[in-house]
């Protein structure tokens, strides 16, 4: 396992809550960090990012102006967005399976419940880093590719978006889920 190079790369973090923001940007300055932006809602945040061409989004599904899957929408359009490949790590404390597999379908990179933990959020910002995942474009998706099975047995991934071979499988467990591959 390589060191991150976190002082080469650029954050943005978008959530309506401040607290988080503020969590968030302390665990990525902690990390090596210097290049963070912030934005409240997902109108400013698309903004933002169009601007600002960060290496990864850190994104809140539930906020005003439009959420976490409207954002998605507009990002993963090539044709309207000038950053429709970059990574996104969902954050949310509302971790039920529709919305794990809607996040997943939108094309999000990895996924992360709140409340969460700075060991968390490394090894989410690690995947990225480490395992980059191509982009698949069809009529219906612009995304990253789903993860193999081979992946998933590796033990690569936790809290992750999966491979379910059609949007909206059934995952199994609890509506509330604690593990999922993306």
């Amino acid at each position: 396992m390589a060191r991150i190079p976190f002082e080469q790369l650029s954050f943005a973090i978008i959530d309506d809550n401040a607290h988080i923001r503020r969590l968030l940007r302390a665990m990525l300055y902690s990390f090596g960090s210097r290049e963070i932006v912030e934005a409240e809602d997902g109108a400013t945040g698309l903004e933002m990012i169009e601007m600002h061409r960060p290496d990864i989004v850190i994104l809140d599904l539930i906020m005003p102006l439009f959420d976490g899957f409207d954002f998605m929408q507009m990002v993963r359009n090539p044709k309207s967005c000038k950053t429709p490949r970059v990574p996104i790590i969902m954050l949310t404390g509302h971790a039920e399976k529709g919305n794990v597999l809607r996040a997943r379908d939108l094309g999000v990179t990895e996924f992360m419940c709140k409340p969460f933990s700075a060991a968390t959020l490394y090894t989410r910002i690690q995947a990225v880093v480490e395992q980059p995942r191509s982009f698949v474009e069809t009529k219906d998706y612009f995304g990253p590719a789903w993860r193999s099975p081979a992946e998933h047995a590796s033990g690569t991934a936790s809290l992750r978006l999966g491979d379910e071979p059609k949007p909206n499988a059934a995952l199994g467990g609890a509506d509330a889920l604690t593990e999922i591959q993306i």
